[in-house]
């Protein structure tokens, strides 16, 4: 079974890639997904966020509130390192997981989805690394339009991953995203098609 791990920038267009993946019936494991369910209220990763960020990121039904947290750890380096060394081992857990029951369910490959592939060291354990890419300045568009954000807080978070353009050059494979929804969709599935031909 390959596995095939997916990333990009924040805004680059992944998850556009994710879903045309599963809309040709690849199975996905997403890590944002993954990093939800790990801070469910009540679970162990909720009350160690909570340890270390205080009462003031929950919301009054219990979640955590995730645009404070956000605004907080793009801004202080120490602080993002907290959240992630909650986080990403629990995450890293469950993927596992998935990977091995889609080995069992003898699935031909199986498509991680995971914004920090590069960052947290997880492109080792992938056949292929595939990688969303747009210009900087699409990118910087894009998550200001979708956020609503004011263009220094976009670039500070953009700055808090590796460059697209590193990214790309040690990919495998690189998906161009910057035209239109269907120039995406047909390289996503020349490329999936040749891991994993047409029934």
């Amino acid at each position: 079974m390959k596995v095939i791990g997916l990333t990009g920038g924040i805004a680059s267009g992944k998850s556009t890639a994710s879903r045309i993946l599963r809309e040709l019936g690849a199975p996905v494991v997403d890590a944002d997904v993954l990093a939800r369910e790990v801070v469910e209220p009540g679970t162990e990763g909720w009350r160690q966020v909570i340890e270390a960020f205080g009462h003031g990121i929950v919301l009054p039904g219990g979640q955590l509130d995730r645009r404070r947290l956000a605004r907080l750890v793009f801004a202080d380096e120490a602080a993002r390192g907290r959240l992630n060394a909650i986080i990403h081992p629990r995450v890293r857990e469950r993927m596992q997981a998935a990977v091995e029951e889609a080995r069992t369910a003898g699935e031909p490959a199986v498509v991680l989805d995971v914004p920090l592939l590069m960052e947290g060291g997880l492109d080792a354990a992938c056949d292929q690394v595939w990688v969303v890419y747009v210009d900087e300045e699409t990118q910087l568009f894009r998550l200001m339009q979708r956020d609503g954000l004011p263009p220094e807080e976009a670039r500070r978070r953009i700055a808090a991953q590796l460059p697209l353009r590193e990214k790309a050059a040690r990919a495998d494979v690189v998906i161009y995203n910057t035209g239109a929804v269907e120039e995406t969709r047909r390289q996503v599935e020349t490329q999936w098609r040749q891991v994993v031909p047409a029934p």
